[in-house]
């Protein structure tokens, strides 16, 4: 059957849409690597583009600066980070083990960051730009509110202060476990893993024994951790 009449000419803009979004695709991907190796500030756009194996030109087709490049992967990332979160800090049961819901929970965050280094690597430097900054702060509240929640099915009657407090500090334990892991691959990387997720237990078990008053000063360790 023949093509309607004006049919070929709206594929084409369709076509250069498609091949536009592949080479950013492939641009943000390369930079990704680059902020990695090199970190924000000793990255270039032509570092950025001979990674990519394209032209300057060709990157700044898409992109005026290094900046927008970091801005566009950090705001694509801190969406995939939002559904991430979305799930590993869901309300669970609380006749749920800790060490389980904690388990889960790390065990989501830490697939994120390992399957996405430059996260941590754009977050982490002083020279990050500001709205990813920006962004990241308000990411940091939101996450510690969903914890907070979660904490919750744990700590209950808890006073709401004292909730928050633990809560940024589990932030603070996983953010510094973090870094650990991602030095390291392997079996050893997952032996990090496993003592994150047992110093985090190790926090939080005893405030939720001594809350149901079950023994506020057992330790209970997380299973396949060392003691």
């Amino acid at each position: 059957m023949p093509d309607k009449p004006g049919s070929q000419g709206k594929e084409q803009p369709r076509r250069r849409q498609a091949r536009g979004e592949r080479r950013i695709a492939q641009l943000l991907e390369a930079a990704a690597s680059v902020f990695c190796t090199s970190g924000y500030t000793a990255t270039s756009t032509n570092a950025i583009a001979r990674e990519a194996g394209v032209s300057p030109g060709t990157l700044y087709q898409f992109f005026p600066n290094k900046e927008a490049i970091a801005i566009e992967l950090g705001d694509r990332l801190m969406h995939e980070m939002r559904e991430t979160y979305g799930v590993a800090l869901a309300p669970v049961d609380p006749t749920t083990p800790l060490a389980e819901a904690v388990g889960a929970a790390v065990d989501r965050f830490i697939a994120f960051n390992t399957e996405h280094p430059v996260f941590f690597a754009l977050m982490k430097g002083p020279d990050t730009p500001g709205r990813i900054a920006e962004e990241h702060d308000a990411l940091h509240l939101t996450l510690v509110t969903r914890i907070e929640e979660l904490l919750a099915s744990f700590l209950p009657d808890t006073p709401p202060a004292d909730v928050t407090r633990t809560a940024h500090v589990c932030l603070g334990i996983y953010k510094a476990g973090l870094e650990l892991v991602l030095t390291h691959e392997g079996a050893e990387r997952e032996a990090y893993v496993r003592e994150l997720k047992d110093v985090l237990v190790r926090y939080l078990q005893p405030l939720a024994d001594a809350r149901l008053g079950t023994g506020g000063g057992t330790r209970t360790a997380t299973p396949g951790a060392s003691a």
